[in-house]
């Protein structure tokens, strides 16, 4: 199952940007030190075929997730037309690992699902013709806008704050 992406050094580098990552992230999710990762980066290493398809692997999913929102936002706006939509993004890990467990284990770095989000902001734009607004969650406010209006802990409590933000 070793199949050679043959990714580069340049190609390596803009991977881990384009999934707006550290050098001390990627060195986190490929089990690898950051002189490794500095050192495919610059060429003087081949990054291994694992660490390759574990990044390769995360950029899929986050496409995937941007496909699978914005073929839902296109689904949504046929039935209720809207031009303006909010996406809550976290501030920290510890804030998207406590709103975010089932995400934990395909993108496990807050700024990933960011990415994603970002990525998906810009399709809506692009395809769609929809101004998506990326919200920082404040979870003071956020539990506040939950008992003002007695909602509970969901994906869709959050999204209606976000609403509220704009």
């Amino acid at each position: 199952m070793s199949k050679n992406t043959g990714l580069n050094a340049i190609e390596i580098h803009y991977l881990r940007l384009s999934l707006g990552l550290t050098v001390e992230q990627v060195a986190e999710i490929t089990k690898a030190s950051t002189d490794d990762v500095l050192a495919w980066e610059t060429g003087e290493q081949q990054a291994p075929d694992l660490a390759q398809k574990k990044l390769l692997d995360i950029d899929d999913i986050i496409e995937m997730q941007v496909l699978n929102t914005t073929d839902g936002i296109e689904e949504l706006f046929k039935k209720e037309p809207k031009r303006r939509l909010a996406f809550v993004v976290y501030p920290t890990q510890a804030l998207y690992t406590q709103y975010n467990p089932e995400f934990l284990s395909s993108l496990p770095l807050t700024e990933l699902y960011n990415t994603a989000a970002w990525r998906i902001k810009k399709e809506c734009k692009l395809v769609l013709e929809v101004d998506v607004s990326l919200v920082a969650l404040d979870a003071e406010a956020y539990k506040r806008y939950r008992a003002d209006n007695g909602m509970s802990e969901s994906r869709e409590s959050r999204a209606k704050w976000a609403a509220t933000q704009l």
